[in-house]
């Protein structure tokens, strides 16, 4: 192919990524209306949308992590179900069960709130392991079975879950297998003064509310997905995905021998498809037809801080995952 005709396929493939791409601002926007100071998390929760990849939330109460997930199923016009996670939850509280009809003896099924486009499973470490588990199938399958018959969910489909960090009484921890299936884990801080400032101001009066309106449709967000795969990934950036993944198990490969005492467990190749479609889709929220080493570099803190198991000497020494993967992405070379 020649240059010029490249060239003309990079210009029009950016032209297609600004136009279809352009709803991203306008929820962008719209929630910005609604939630202040989170304009990190909701272009990770972009990110999310963009990949077809679930996420995880965690902070303490009272950080509008529901008010932000609720106004984004409202911003982009899709159904919405939340399911608070306590201790006497039910599978079929979460995925519905088949019911039993007795004047036709026939089962009907009356599917439950994991039928959304978007679901928030709020403080989902409040759950025992097999309410957890009945959420499996349908983050990674995007399928349910009741009974004897499987139903697939509509698209999209994105779980958002939320745990405080806290309080951890009476908890049930996620199993390393539960947290593979999140694209990305987001910690949610303290907002600044200025922007808690200014939450007092739009929310403490009795009754008075922001609402948010539809400014796109789900319709818009499956277009856009449809182009993720045409944003370029450069062989060696794909490489470098690899390489940084690869370091987790074994940080000698980047150079620092002496962070592996500090690593149990290091990422799985998961880890390394996720962080390329992360770095992809941030790639096009940026208007971007091409991916940067910078994206790749953004956003594998949110994609690997729950894929690696720090080791006890790790935690002796006050080092978390965060720290280690900050460490070996100033080691492994950029391409």
């Amino acid at each position: 192919m020649s240059e010029d005709r490249r060239r003309v396929e990079s210009r029009e493939l950016n032209e297609r990524i600004a136009r279809q791409g352009a709803f991203l601002k306008d929820l962008t926007d719209e929630i910005a209306t609604v939630v202040v100071g989170q304009d990190r998390l909701v272009r990770r929760l972009l990110v999310g949308l963009l990949a077809d990849g679930h996420v995880l939330l965690e902070g303490v109460p009272g950080l509008a992590k529901t008010l932000l997930v609720s106004t984004l199923a409202a911003a982009l016009s899709v159904t919405f179900r939340r399911i608070q996670f306590t201790p006497d939850l039910l599978p079929s509280d979460v995925t519905g069960t088949p019911v039993y009809n007795p004047k036709t003896g026939e089962f009907t099924v009356k599917p439950g709130p994991i039928f959304a486009n978007i679901v928030l499973a709020d403080e989902i470490n409040r759950a025992p392991a097999k309410v957890q588990s009945a959420l499996l199938e349908a983050m990674q399958e995007r399928q349910v079975t009741l009974g004897d018959k499987t139903f697939r969910l509509n698209q999209p489909f994105l779980v958002l879950a939320t745990q405080n960090p806290i309080e951890q009484e009476g908890t049930y921890a996620l199993p390393e297998a539960q947290l593979d299936r999140f694209l990305l884990k987001l910690l949610v801080d303290y907002p600044t003064r200025d922007d808690e400032r200014l939450v007092v101001d739009r929310m403490a009066k009795t009754g008075v509310k922001p609402k948010p309106r539809a400014v796109a449709t789900k319709e818009q967000l499956l277009e856009a997905r449809e182009l993720l795969d045409e944003v370029a990934l450069d062989p060696r950036l794909r490489d470098y995905v690899v390489d940084v993944v690869r370091a987790t198990r074994d940080p000698s490969t980047a150079g620092v021998p002496d962070l592996a005492p500090l690593i149990q467990t290091g990422a799985s190749p998961r880890a390394s498809i996720s962080l390329a479609l992360a770095a992809r889709a941030h790639a096009m929220i940026a208007g971007r037809a091409f991916v940067i080493p910078q994206d790749i570099k953004t956003m594998a803190p949110d994609v690997m801080r729950h894929r690696i198991v720090v080791s006890y000497e790790a935690e002796a020494e006050g080092v978390d995952s965060e720290k280690l993967i900050q460490r070996l992405l100033e080691n492994v070379p950029v391409p």
